[in-house]
């Protein structure tokens, strides 16, 4: 699937469990499950927004598109997600 979802990493670096993220944005626990896991079919910008607001990110924090021609391993695991962040907080802290 050429859309990654990456809210778990999110949810971790934010220390956020899936029961207080879906209470944060008003979904059952099992479908924001579905979301989390990749198994959604859909996700509506409203609810996009939620998630991002929740865990005070952006949506490409924890969606990315990953071409399908890819080598599998060579995706962002995370690590540079993690990189950008701790540079933006960084960048925040100095303002």
């Amino acid at each position: 699937m050429p859309i990654v979802v990456k809210l778990s990493h999110m949810m971790a670096v934010r220390n956020m469990s899936l029961k207080e993220l879906s209470s944060r944005v008003g979904l059952s626990n099992v479908n924001m499950s579905r979301i989390k896991t990749g198994k959604a079919k859909a996700v509506r910008f409203t609810t996009l927004e939620l998630i991002c607001e929740a865990l005070d990110c952006g949506v490409g924090d924890i969606l990315e598109y990953e071409r399908a021609d890819s080598e599998p391993g060579t995706s962002d695991d995370g690590e540079k997600t993690a990189r950008r962040m701790e540079d933006a907080r960084d960048e925040d802290a100095r303002e």
